[in-house]
């Protein structure tokens, strides 16, 4: 049984303090990058598309803007509303934690429709290759999570169960790492290997990732605590599980149209 006593802070100079969960934002945006670059250069390779890989480095931009501001009026409106209208000031509060996996991806896939219409770029093309590179951000997040002792599991008797001295002494599973293995390197392992292996057609990525996600996001919140200031709807379902399978029927409403599309 594992004591969990791992610090949020890599380094403190007293004025500032570098935390492992910005370096997780930072190190997915520039690992995803580069990784982004090279599924665009391999997907251009078999379709017919003018596409200068320079416009996905302006689209970064458009990313992280998208994902900050997607990511905290998720865990606003999804999480914690009423405390929020009570207190809207605190909404600019970013630092004080507070962000919603869900929110971000409304975020991003809002952004990029802006960016792919400013720049006359398919959008599907371009969410292809973020829903394959985000499995890398989100495996850093879940494991940035865990190092910070948040989002735990609940209570358990497996082996491999984690003590969270800032929650309670009580074994809990280590929900944070199951959501990494899912989350992040299934759902990366399946998206880039359709990717590089099969005939690209433009949006299969992209509802495959809603739907994958959905899944094994909804799988990870068996094993996790609900958010307190919520808890369970009808005694049953977490928000996480909501939001997840609105996710999900998104990507089977998105796969179905895009099917009859092709057979005409």
């Amino acid at each position: 049984m594992y004591t969990h006593n791992l610090d949020p802070v890599l380094m403190n100079f007293g004025f500032l303090s570098i935390r492992w969960y910005s370096l997780a934002y930072i190190f997915g945006i520039i690992i995803g990058w580069f990784v982004g670059k090279k599924i665009i250069t391999h997907i251009l390779k078999n379709i017919d598309l003018k596409f200068d890989i320079k416009e996905f480095d302006d689209l970064i931009t458009y990313i992280i803007i998208s994902l900050i501001i997607g990511g905290r009026l998720g865990y606003v409106i999804f999480y914690n509303l009423g405390y929020y209208i009570s207190n809207p000031l605190d909404i600019i509060k970013v630092w004080e934690g507070g962000m919603s996996f869900h929110g971000a991806l409304i975020g991003i896939i809002f952004g990029t429709y802006l960016f792919s219409l400013k720049r006359n770029i398919p959008s599907f093309f371009l969410l292809d290759t973020i829903a394959c590179v985000s499995p890398i951000g989100i495996f850093l997040g879940r494991i940035a999570n865990f190092i910070n002792g948040e989002l735990v599991g609940k209570v358990t008797s497996v082996p491999w169960g984690v003590i969270f001295p800032a929650v309670d002494m009580l074994p809990r599973h280590p929900s944070q790492l199951y959501e990494a293995m899912l989350e992040g390197i299934f759902l990366f392992l399946i998206l880039n290997t359709l990717i590089l292996t099969r005939a690209y057609k433009m949006g299969t990525c992209s509802y495959l990732f809603l739907i994958f996600y959905g899944v094994f996001r909804i799988i990870s919140e068996f094993f996790r605590e609900p958010d307190k200031q919520i808890g369970y709807f009808l005694n049953l379902f977490s928000m996480g599980t909501i939001l997840s399978l609105l996710m999900i029927l998104s990507g089977l409403v998105i796969m179905n149209i895009l099917r009859k599309e092709n057979e005409k």
